[in-house]
C-alpha cells in the first residue's frame, strides 16, 4: 500500500455525499472549506439526485480550484455517492464527513494527525460521546450500541462507534475495499472489510450533535437490520 500511496499527492480528499440537504448545504459547505488542517485538502462534493433545490444550489455556487461537484441523475444512496466522491479523491488521505452538520468539519484535524504522524496508523475513526444534549434519541444510542457490539462479537474486535461517519484512512486502503453497499449500510461494510484485512482502527474523539427525524435525520430502525445483515454478510464473505 505504501507503494501505491506514494502515487498521490499529501493531503486530505474530503468526500461529502449530499441528499436533498438545501437548509444546510451553504452553512456546511463554508464551515468545511474553512477548516484549518495541518496538510492540504480538496472537496469532492457528490449530489445524490436531490429534489429539495440542492443540485441547483450546487451548480450556481462559485468554488475554488479544489472542489469538485459530481452528480447523480437519481437518488442511489450514501454507499454509491462515497464510492463515486472516491474514485475522484486525488490526495494520500480520504474522509467521509457528511453534509448534515451534525459533526464538525474541525475534528478533520483531528482524524488526520495520527494518519500523518503514529507509525503503523493506516485507518482512523471518530468516536461520538452521547449524551442527553447531542443524543437522538435513547433508542437511537442503543441501536448504535448494538449493532457496534455485534460488530464486535463477529470480528473479534473492540471498537467503540461502528456507524461514526468520521472515517479516514489512506486512499488507497479505502479504493482497496471491496464496497458494494449503496445505502448507509456502506459504513459497517468499511469497517468490516478493514477488519478482514487486518486493519487496526485509531480511535480519537469527535464532537456531535445528532439532528432529529423533522430536522432531516434519514436513517430509521429498518436501517438498523440492515447493517446487522451487512456486518453477518462480509464475515461470511471476502467480497
Amino acid at each position: 500500500m505504501a507503494a501505491m500511496a506514494a502515487q498521490l499527492l499529501d493531503g486530505l480528499s474530503i468526500l461529502m455525499p449530499v441528499y436533498n440537504e438545501i437548509e444546510r448545504i451553504e452553512r456546511a459547505l463554508d464551515a468545511t472549506l474553512a477548516v484549518n488542517l495541518p496538510c492540504p485538502f480538496e472537496l469532492v462534493i457528490v449530489d445524490d439526485g436531490s429534489t429539495d433545490g440542492t443540485v441547483e444550489y450546487l451548480r450556481n455556487r462559485s468554488f475554488p480550484d479544489n472542489v469538485r461537484v459530481h452528480f447523480h441523475a437519481r437518488n442511489q444512496g450514501k454507499g454509491a455517492a462515497v464510492r463515486t466522491a472516491l474514485t475522484d479523491a486525488r490526495l494520500r488521505f480520504s474522509a467521509i464527513f457528511d453534509a448534515d452538520l451534525e459533526y464538525d468539519p474541525d475534528d478533520l484535524a483531528v482524524l488526520v494527525e495520527p494518519l500523518r504522524s503514529v507509525d503503523g496508523v493506516n485507518v482512523v475513526y471518530g468516536v461520538r460521546t452521547f449524551d442527553g444534549y447531542t443524543s437522538h434519541s435513547f433508542l437511537f444510542v442503543m441501536g448504535n450500541k448494538s449493532v457496534t457490539l455485534a460488530a464486535n462479537v463477529l470480528f473479534n474486535v473492540y471498537i467503540h462507534d461502528l456507524m461514526t461517519c468520521h472515517k479516514a484512512m489512506h486512499t488507497e486502503l479505502f479504493r482497496s475495499l471491496p464496497l458494494r453497499t449503496n445505502g448507509f449500510s456502506i459504513e459497517p461494510e468499511i469497517t468490516a472489510r478493514l477488519l478482514q484485512r487486518g486493519e487496526r482502527i485509531y480511535e480519537v474523539p469527535v464532537s456531535y450533535r445528532a439532528r432529529a427525524s423533522d430536522e432531516g435525520k434519514k436513517l430509521t430502525a429498518a436501517d438498523g437490520f440492515r447493517v446487522l445483515w451487512t456486518l453477518l454478510r462480509c464475515r461470511l464473505t471476502s467480497g
